[in-house]
């Protein structure tokens, strides 16, 4: 039971290390080399608004509004894109 309870955490720890790279870091062609100039603005603009609209819906489904919809929405853009 201890081995997959060691699993599951290692597991854990290892996604939201690979979901906290922000967006500029994930700006890569399909090759893997950094994109540059105009490809890698517009790659970091789309994530940024994907990233809005994720965290808007999550405030959606926690049925938040006003003050703390704008701070939960905030906090998350601000963890999702990396600044």
């Amino acid at each position: 039971m201890r081995r997959i309870i060691l699993a599951a955490l290692i597991t854990s720890l290892s996604v939201g290390t690979a979901l906290a790279q922000s967006c500029e870091s994930r700006a890569m062609s399909s090759d893997g080399k950094p994109l540059h100039g105009a490809a890698k603005n517009s790659f970091v603009g789309k994530c940024e608004k994907d990233s809005t609209a994720d965290c808007e819906a999550q405030a959606a489904e926690k049925k938040l509004a006003g003050a703390a919809k704008n701070s939960f929405v905030g906090k998350c853009v601000k963890d999702a894109v990396g600044q």
